[in-house]
């Protein structure tokens, strides 16, 4: 049994654009935050942080196969299905 077959990750095309969204949305609004907080307290290492905290924040909210992203599944046509038709 391969570790694939233990971890099932498989997300819909619908699924697949949420995440692309969240990715996009939560590394700029952590990015404008961590600027933000660290010019206003003149810490390039307060920057870093909450950069870094960000990143995890959205590593977090989508590499995960959540139930969210599979809300759309495609069908698709199974062996039995074509062994059928022939």
């Amino acid at each position: 049994m391969a570790l694939a077959d233990i971890i099932e990750c498989t997300i819909d095309f619908e699924g697949q654009r949420l995440a692309e969204q969240l990715t996009y949305v939560l590394l700029i609004a952590s990015g404008i935050v961590s600027f933000v907080v660290g010019y206003s307290l003149q810490s390039l290492q307060m920057v870093m942080m909450l950069f870094a905290a960000g990143l995890v924040l959205t590593a977090l909210v989508v590499i995960p196969p959540w139930p969210m992203y599979n809300k759309h599944p495609q069908p698709f046509i199974t062996d039995k299905v074509v062994e059928k038709k022939e």
